[in-house]
């Protein structure tokens, strides 16, 4: 008995020596994207060394700022012109490298366009299950994910030998961006250009407000306000606030607004410290997308409306007398 408890406690001592994961950076070149710092948090969290992948073309700037970034032990910089445009079919082979020459225990990218386009493709390629937007970590093998719309929470073990995760931003804080001293070396060398897709360009859209899935202040709109001209009233309202501007699937299907601001179960998490949702019924699809907001103001004329379930504050009011008051009072 002495014999298998000491076998045991080598083994669990051993396994905590080896536990490392690999963070997959999203950036522009020139400076991370913040969900990074949220996923360095979760992989903190896990426990063991925290390694930050960064491939780009010219990604100085963000592996100068990723090493300082508190928790981080090692930075692997790739630069190569083959990662332009962030192809999930050129970085999926440097992953690969990096864990044939590493062996990370966890591989880890937020939950986002990018994540949720390579991080499947890495796991594939590893015979495992990926593990898809976790909300929390309770050990280095069991996590904690929503299922059904977010209507019910999910805790699973993975048996899996390679933990490939992503991470859902919202319930993690951003890690400091100073503190850190980790060390900066260069990602396996190799020829990751990609025979299957070629990137062209992009157009990016310009705005002055608030990136959605960063901003503190929210002002959201739905079906209810009848057209896309009528978003003007949530324009002047977010101006007064600094805030961005969202949307639910309704009035992105409808035609209203463009589904870059569609928030949702299908489109962006958000968690900011007020979340204004004027004109939006409060379906369950848009509900997934918002509820983890800090304080949540509901303007609908119908008091029956599910928004009002998960509001905070509510007005029962026509939203065309009661935003360009609200307006005019701030």
């Amino acid at each position: 008995m002495f014999v298998n408890n000491t076998r045991n406690l080598v083994r669990s001592s051993f396994l905590q020596r080896c536990k490392s994961t690999l963070v997959v950076a999203e950036h522009n070149n020139e400076a991370l994207n913040p969900l990074t710092l949220n996923t360095i948090t979760a992989a903190k969290k896990i426990g063991g060394d925290v390694t930050v992948l960064v491939a780009g073309t010219k990604c100085g700037p963000a592996s100068e700022a990723v090493a300082k970034v508190e928790g981080v032990t090692k930075v692997l910089v790739a630069e190569n012109a083959a990662f332009k445009g962030f192809t999930p079919e050129s970085l999926t082979p440097l992953v690969l490298a990096a864990q044939s020459q590493f062996k990370f225990t966890h591989i880890l990218a937020g939950a986002s366009a990018f994540g949720k386009n390579v991080l499947p493709r890495i796991a594939a390629k590893l015979d495992v299950s990926p593990i898809s937007e976790i909300i929390d970590v309770k050990s280095e093998d069991t996590f904690v994910r929503t299922i059904y719309a977010g209507n019910a929470i999910l805790t699973l073990k993975s048996k899996d030998p390679v933990k490939v995760i992503t991470v859902r931003g919202t319930n993690f804080p951003p890690a400091a961006t100073s503190g850190g001293n980790g060390a900066v070396e260069q990602a396996p060398a190799g020829d990751y250009a990609s025979s299957l897709s070629e990137f062209v360009s992009q157009e990016l859209t310009k705005s002055d407000r608030p990136e959605l899935t960063g901003a503190k202040v929210i002002i959201s709109g739905g079906r209810g306000l009848k057209s896309g001209d009528n978003f003007k009233l949530l324009y002047d309202l977010a101006d007064k606030f600094g805030a961005a501007v969202g949307a639910s699937r309704a009035a992105v299907d409808a035609g209203y607004v463009p589904n870059d601001l569609q928030i949702g179960q299908t489109g962006k998490i958000v968690a900011p410290e007020l979340y204004v949702a004027v004109g939006i019924s409060g379906a369950i699809q848009h509900l997934a997308g918002m509820k983890d907001s800090k304080t949540i103001v509901a303007i609908n004329k119908d008091p029956e409306a599910p928004i009002f379930q998960v509001a905070d504050i509510g007005l029962v009011a026509d939203l065309f007398k009661a935003v360009p008051e609200l307006t005019g009072k701030l």
